[in-house]
């Protein structure tokens, strides 16, 4: 785009005002993260920090997570933090047995945090509910501290992320993961430092947009994309999937690399366009046999992750993890597929601040 003729990403990176144009809300909200990360981190840390505290003295035994949508793939995220850096058991919950069966288990000492940008989903509101009255520690993660779902829960952290109007949720979703690691920090007595340096990190990938759109022309006429990671990754890998398929319609199926070799493999061949999101860590490492598979089929691998694992794909995105834990960088993984989800979307002509069918708070029971 020229100069007098911007799109409303660049208009945004300029800080010029933006017409109403396909994906300027959404634009608009990818930029915010840097600054919602650093609010999150100066005001919100110690009020997470406390209620850590005063959770952690009531010694749960095991943690139940409870989502829809976008903020399921940031529960997901927050079960392998709570299972590898705490050491306890943690689940996903099938909110059905309650609102729909009736079920009622004793949740005596269980921990159930309940995960919504919105926080007003009926079966969100009724599955904590139930959950409170079998004798869980219920904790509501939103974006929203006046919602049904802050209500009925005991305990509720606000991911401070602001209003967020695009259909596609991205920074409430980052806001997400930052507060739930956070939260985990707080229960061990740890001090968060590995969060430090996000926003700036933050602030410099999304100012590679041109890298993003060249690799959004790869995927302007693809009929299906898949998206593959381990570990920490995975989550990440099942959110750009979801992005992808609400703003441009393209079919994307995410697996944990262990699960793509057990039979979906089968579907990959030298025309098949494959993302893989290659922690810079023990996921990466183990995700590693996963693309050797891949490459040996011919597939056209795209790697986001470190400088080493891009040079061994078709294409890809350097990601800035060089000392960053590898418990914080999905944090960062997701920023530039959140961008390709836009750039893809723009390329085929479609507005990804109003995905067809979809409601931004989404009612169900």
């Amino acid at each position: 785009m020229s100069a007098t003729n911007p799109t409303p990403q660049e208009a945004v990176e300029r800080g010029e005002a933006v017409e109403a144009a396909p994906g300027r809300i959404m634009a608009g909200e990818m930029a915010e993260q840097p600054a919602v990360l650093r609010r999150l981190l100066d005001e919100g840390a110690p009020r997470i920090r406390a209620i850590a505290e005063q959770i952690a003295a009531r010694k749960p035994r095991f943690v139940l997570l409870t989502a829809r949508g976008t903020s399921d793939n940031a529960a997901l995220y927050a079960k392998y933090l709570i299972e590898i850096l705490l050491g306890k058991p943690a689940g996903l919950t099938s909110m059905s047995t309650t609102t729909a069966y009736g079920a009622r288990p004793d949740l005596t000492d269980v921990l159930v945090i309940t995960v919504s940008q919105s926080g007003g989903s009926p079966d969100l509101v009724a599955s904590t509910k139930a959950a409170r009255e079998a004798g869980a520690i219920t904790l509501a993660v939103t974006n929203s501290p006046g919602s049904p779902l802050a209500d009925v829960s005991e305990f509720h952290i606000d991911v401070l992320a602001g209003p967020e109007k695009a259909l596609p949720a991205t920074k409430t979703y980052t806001a997400e993961l930052l507060a739930l690691y956070l939260f985990v920090e707080g229960l061990r007595g740890g001090d968060g430092f590995a969060a430090k340096a996000l926003p700036e990190l933050a602030e410099r990938i999304l100012g590679r947009r041109e890298e993003v759109k060249a690799l959004a022309g790869r995927y302007r006429f693809a009929e299906r994309l898949v998206l593959t990671s381990r570990g920490y990754g995975y989550p990440t890998a099942k959110e750009a999937a979801l992005k992808l398929m609400e703003t441009s319609y393209i079919p994307a199926l995410s697996f944990s690399g262990a699960d793509l070799l057990h039979g979906p493999l089968a579907m990959v061949d030298n025309v098949s366009p494959v993302i893989a999101i290659v922690t810079d860590g023990k996921g990466g490492e183990a995700l590693q046999p996963v693309l050797d598979r891949l490459r040996g089929r011919g597939a056209d691998l795209v790697v986001i992750g470190s400088q080493e694992s891009v040079e061994a794909a078709s294409a890809g995105f350097v990601l800035p993890t060089e000392g960053v834990a590898e418990e914080v960088q999905p944090i960062l993984e997701i920023l530039p597929l959140q961008m390709l989800a836009y750039e893809v979307t723009i390329a085929r002509g479609q507005d990804p601040d109003a995905p067809r069918a979809l409601a931004k708070v989404t009612e169900t029971r």
